[in-house]
């Protein structure tokens, strides 16, 4: 990584928690170029300081930075897998489920897999995590608030029972929302809980480095119990999927087998990232933050 852009990432990890290191060069370049343009900074150095010192240029820096884009039931043919050869199965196998949104957003993909099980076991109590970096967007999330386009995939019976009309909004009922737990938590920095089911992570590590999906998409399969799925996004794959140890049974599904040891090389849930060093091959890692593919 260049040196001015060293700087630049320690002054944006001591103010915002964020690594930038993580992210492929030419995207981060592309994607700081612009905010510094706006930002009037010429030099990252420059743009050091605007962020130091203008708390409405720190502030767009994160929303604009981790891209928070997103919508009910995205690819609403996944939706149906997931629900017809993934939840209905797990719910016959395991009874109650735990399930992950990691990178969740504006908590549309969770929303949607809480409405999803609610029709198959209306009487369950499942645990729902929805997990993102941005505090910003789990405050949108934790509203259940969204525009048109962001419902526009959502079948109409759905639409009649889980949202009301507020003014311009749409509005996720309560009985939905209440049972989505939305948390604060960096991908790249923070311990994985384990025991899920399902975990969906779509559309969120396509910005990041080979090296860092790697040790992402590992940890991701010891966070899973034997015979739980992660769920990625339609642009995505997990090139050395077998290796880690999972199986694919359709596109974007990737299942934890029974009788499956940890995967190799996977950093331990409660030991770290397993990432490399900060600023270590950068010109490789990436981190995430989404999400304007489908």
């Amino acid at each position: 990584m260049d040196q001015d852009i060293e700087v630049l990432a320690r002054t944006i990890r001591r103010l915002t928690g964020i690594e930038i290191g993580y992210y492929k060069p030419n995207q981060l370049q592309r994607r700081l170029g612009n905010m510094m343009g706006r930002a009037g900074a010429r030099t990252f150095a420059e743009y050091g300081r605007v962020l130091e010192t203008d708390p409405d240029a720190l502030a767009y820096f994160v929303d604009k930075f981790t891209i928070n884009v997103s919508e009910l039931f995205r690819n609403p043919e996944k939706f149906e897998q997931l629900r017809d050869h993934f939840l209905a199965p797990m719910l016959r196998r395991f009874g109650r489920l735990s399930i992950w949104s990691a990178g969740c957003s504006i908590g549309a993909e969770i929303y949607s897999v809480v409405m999803l099980m609610d029709q198959l076991d209306p009487r369950g109590t499942h645990r729902y995590l929805a997990t993102d970096i941005d505090a910003a967007v789990l405050e949108r999330a934790r509203k259940g608030q969204y525009c048109d386009q962001d419902v526009r995939n959502v079948a109409p019976a759905l639409m009649s029972r889980y949202f009301t009309r507020e003014g311009s909004t749409w509005q996720v009922c309560d009985a939905i929302r209440s049972r989505v737990q939305f948390r604060r938590h960096d991908l790249l920095q923070d311990r994985f809980e384990s025991g899920f089911h399902l975990i969906l992570c779509r559309n969120v590590v396509i910005y990041f480095n080979d090296d860092a999906k790697s040790v992402l998409y590992r940890r991701f399969y010891e966070a899973l119990v034997p015979g739980g799925a992660l769920f990625v996004g339609g642009t995505e794959r997990i090139p050395d999927a077998r290796e880690i140890g999972f199986q694919t049974t359709m596109p974007f599904f990737y299942v934890r087998p029974d009788g499956q040891p940890g995967s190799r090389g996977a950093a331990s849930l409660n030991q770290g990232t397993g990432l490399p060093a900060r600023g270590a091959g950068v010109s490789g890692p990436s981190e995430r933050h989404r999400r304007g593919t489908q």
